[in-house]
């Protein structure tokens, strides 16, 4: 009979037409029905109920849980919307209190847990990895310590946090069992060998998990990039009669090294030894290693399984001691917290469709790295999904990502740091439905992303067809302790007909205000205010595009870097450019471009070094050092006019009648008041008169070259620059140079941000 209620149950629930407005409160139950006088006390509760069109109305107040959809909605119409009531603060975080601190000296504090206070996952034992990641010669954890809200600084080291603090208070923690320093890859393998037998290449391998191929220095390629867990296979190993000794060809650096198991058939099978790799002196300084097995005879398969050496720490046996330094502070008055969860707001698989995630404050996520091959974490996470609607939320205190739009994950994350290896993952990913009917399509909107050292919104295939429109991102990357190739304020691969539109950001340091890399075919960068952005690539860099691509009526203001391009194919129109424009000529990879509005390739732009160009710059303004010069050489066509030069910038040789006013002082400021953002600029309506310019629309710009595809809105429809940055109306006969349409001479102020 319970079996027959609960199958009734479920079908009443999947069929029926009307919505449910389900509440959440502190002070609710989980036994309760969620009503507004009976409400769930927390939000995963209402969320194993909710069906397509209900809403999850959350109230005031602070809720430690990590949020995982179990169903999505059904279309745009009928979604599941997760909301703060209206006016009321809620605050969602992967972070818990703190008790216990014990002082050890000075400003240093101690907290001691038992291992299993964490569950399945310990942010103090995982370390940040991933492809294109970079560790700069040290360990770095997911896990983090904050204090009154905000974050403290890893230490590289126990000693570092025993000494007073400066003024950057720093933490360390020790685990039971786990190294607390020294790099996160162990070991490098060439070959392995049975006695008297022949070595076996590391590339002539059946099955891996984690580890990847690289180049040798001794030929050939070897096994690198291993960690611990990490196994490989290698199927049709000749044992002879019987042997009872193999040989390993090894490398590693000081501090690093480990051990190699060695099973048969898989890395569960029958364990015939260990091999201990000790460090070399480097990751090619090869020595060769052997052990003794159980006698082993024929052909079989063997497995190598990797493990670091085995360590004597001074913690407490399974137990994990946090160290911090508290000046001034005694932590267990104040508010001090450490992270328990490696994510606030994520489906546990894809395919979770139609969701709204709107009003919270969402933070204190201990994220790993997300990079272009594998599944993409962040403090929210719309994986491997279509059609989410993220709006109104402060989304902060990531250890790497705010915004995932990623990727799915498989058997082939983090094996792919190579272009070669990233166009085997856009091929698997057409082979799983992405397509525009299936993923993507999210709207990312009027939200405020700060204090995450990856990325403020991420992502890999995931993000195409999407609006990223009204959002502040700020304080990406400042801390810089460790760096990789996956880092701004937005940074997206595969993000075609996306649409980027009036974000505000600044302080990304030594990465990009917006980095788009491979396939943002026909994306629309639009209306913009960056700067501040300062190192890396400045306020923009494209990488690997090859058009169509509009950036128009943005404000790159940064000193340094305005918009760093490796690509073909830009259109800039009505922008102004306070920093400089690069025009890299060195890339020598081969990468797709696709059919129009669309994810299947169309073709691989064969690698060519020093091929660049194809671009189109109408209606700029071009300020000191944001010279068009530097495109001179580029190798394909390039076409320019109406561009104005201020301050010393220089004009290409193939720009149609531009202005060139070396000695005029723009006077170009911004300055944060106490209602936003305001621009001043010098301008002359003089400008307008000489040349006349034609308004920028799918008939100027042509087609790009390589891809064969028109400059148009992502709809399909043909586009036109009709209005400027503020939102007003340009003149379609001779509109104004630059991002805004000049109603008189002199000095301009403008309200930038936030757009009222």
């Amino acid at each position: 009979m319970k079996g027959l209620l609960t199958s009734t149950l479920a079908i009443t629930l999947a069929f029926r037409a009307f919505a449910i407005e389900y509440h959440v409160a502190v002070t609710g139950n989980d036994a309760n029905d969620g009503s507004r006088s009976r409400p769930f006390k927390t939000i995963s509760a209402a969320a194993s109920i909710a069906q397509a069109g209900d809403v999850i109305t959350v109230h005031k107040g602070l809720y430690r849980e990590r949020v995982s959809p179990p169903r999505g909605g059904e279309s745009d119409v009928r979604r599941i919307t997760y909301q703060a009531a209206p006016g009321e603060k809620v605050v969602i975080t992967g972070s818990e209190p703190t008790s216990g601190w014990q002082n050890i000296g000075g400003d240093t504090w101690r907290l001691t847990l038992p291992n299993s206070y964490f569950g399945s996952f310990n942010p103090y034992a995982e370390l940040i990895h991933g492809d294109w990641f970079s560790d700069n010669g040290r360990r770095h954890h997911t896990g983090c310590v904050y204090v009154e809200g905000d974050w403290l600084m890893e230490a590289a080291k126990l000693d570092d946090v025993l000494k007073p603090a400066g003024s950057e208070p720093l933490w360390f923690a020790v685990v039971d069992g786990v190294p607390d320093e020294g790099p996160q890859y162990l070991l490098n393998v060439a070959w392995i060998k049975p006695e008297n037998g022949a070595p076996r290449p590391a590339d002539k391998l059946a099955a891996q998990k984690g580890c990847q191929l690289a180049d040798c220095a001794e030929g050939g390629k070897c096994l690198g990039y291993i960690r611990k867990g990490d196994w490989v296979r290698f199927d049709g190993v000749d044992f002879g009669s019987g042997t009872t000794r193999v040989e390993l060809r090894g490398a590693a650096p000081n501090g690093a090294g480990g051990l190699v198991e060695l099973h048969l058939d898989g890395p569960d099978g029958t364990l015939l030894g260990a091999c201990e790799v000790a460090p070399t002196g480097g990751w090619q300084d090869w020595r060769s290693f052997s052990t003794s097995i159980k006698e082993t005879a024929g052909v079989r398969n063997l497995c190598l399984v990797f493990k670091p050496k085995p360590v004597q720490t001074k913690v407490a046996p399974n137990s994990t001691e946090i160290y911090a330094q508290f000046p001034g502070v005694n932590p267990n008055k104040a508010s001090v917290e450490i992270n328990a969860r490696p994510t606030v707001f994520t489906p546990a698989t894809p395919g979770i469709d139609y969701i709204t995630v709107r009003g919270f404050d969402l933070r204190n996520a201990a994220t790993n790295w997300a990079p272009p091959t594998a599944a993409q974490y962040g403090v929210l996470t719309a994986f491997w999904c279509r059609g989410w609607i993220i709006e109104g939320n402060e989304i902060s205190y990531s250890k790497c990502s705010g915004v995932a739009l990623g990727k799915y994950g498989d058997e082939w994350d983090n094996r792919a740091e190579s272009a070669e290896g990233y166009v085997g993952t856009v091929t698997r990913a057409l082979e799983k439905r992405w397509t525009k009917a299936t993923i993507g399509g999210h709207v990312v909107r009027n939200n405020h992303i700060h204090h995450c050292e990856q990325a403020g919104v991420v992502g890999s295939l995931g993000c195409a067809f999407s609006e990223v429109v009204g959002n502040e991102i700020h304080d990406i990357h400042i801390r810089r302790l460790f760096g990789g190739a996956e880092m701004a304020g937005i940074k997206f691969h595969g993000g075609i007909d996306v649409v980027i539109r009036r974000n505000h950001i600044y302080r990304c340091g030594d990465v990009a205000g917006i980095w788009l890399d491979w396939m943002a075919q026909n994306a629309q960068v639009t209306e913009n205010l960056l700067h501040d952005n300062v190192g890396g690539s400045g306020d923009m860099f494209l990488e690997m595009q090859h058009g169509p691509i509009l950036v128009a009526n943005n404000l790159f203001l940064s000193p340094g870097v305005s918009v760093e391009l490796n690509s073909q194919g830009v259109a800039f129109a009505h922008n102004v450019f306070a920093g400089r424009m690069t025009n890299m000529r060195g890339d020598d990879r081969s990468t797709p471009y696709q059919r129009p509005h669309a994810t299947a390739i169309a073709g691989m732009h064969p690698a060519q070094k020093g091929d660049s160009g194809d671009h189109r710059f109408y209606n700029n303004l071009f300020i000191g050092e944001s010279s068009l010069s530097v495109f001179d050489d580029a190798a394909m066509p390039c076409f320019a006019a109406g561009n104005v030069f201020l301050g010393g910038a220089r004009a290409s040789r193939f720009d149609s009648g531009p202005v060139l006013l070396p000695d005029f002082q723009p006077g170009l400021t911004l300055d944060r008041r106490h209602d936003g953002w305001v621009l001043t600029l010098n301008e002359n309506q003089a400008w307008a008169s000489a040349p006349v310019r034609k308004p920028v629309t799918t008939a100027l710009l042509g087609r790009a070259l390589v891809s064969d595809c028109a400059y148009e809105n992502v709809d399909g429809t043909p586009l036109r620059i009709a209005t400027d940055y503020l939102g007003h109306s340009r003149d379609p006969a001779n509109p104004f140079p630059g991002p805004f349409e000049l109603k008189s001479d002199g000095k301009q102020t403008y309200k930038v941000w936030p757009r009222d």
